[in-house]
């Protein structure tokens, strides 16, 4: 459920929390479409292979993850959440300040952080890559330009 005061979207479909593949991009895009999960990895004190658990809201997530590190001598480290989001286009910086504009979905893991950003319209990319866009082309992903 999510916390009317969140600053955080909840997943766009929580019935499909936890059905996604683990794999995902890291980071970059820009841009961000819908929230899909929220995720809590945990690294095993055995070396066995990690996991992550996943939620519908960050806070549960950050709840689980507090009481993860409180909680289980089996757990070696337990990572801050991560949200898991769909690009369905993103920004790509090829080169400092140099960027193209990419069509193709992705699934990547942000840090909650980045979603307070507005999520993208369908001016946001034409906007950033225009040649009259601000100096600092960020503020347009910070919706302040």
């Amino acid at each position: 459920m999510n916390h009317p005061d969140s600053k955080y979207p909840p997943a766009v479909d929580p019935e499909k929390v936890g059905t996604y593949p683990a794999r995902a991009g890291a980071g970059g895009g820009f841009v961000w479409d819908e929230v899909l999960e929220y995720r809590v990895w945990c690294h095993p004190a055995d070396g066995e292979d990690d996991f992550y658990y996943a939620y519908a809201t960050c806070e549960e997530a950050k709840a689980a993850a507090d009481s993860l590190r409180n909680g289980s001598e089996e757990i070696e480290q337990v990572e801050d959440p991560l949200a898991l989001i769909l690009q369905r286009e993103h920004i790509n910086e090829v080169r400092p300040g140099e960027y193209e504009h990419v069509t193709d979905e992705r699934i990547a893991e942000w840090p909650p952080e980045f979603l307070t950003r507005p999520r993208r319209t369908e001016n946001t990319i034409p906007d950033f890559l225009a040649p009259d866009a601000p100096a600092n082309r960020l503020d347009i992903i910070r919706g302040t330009a």
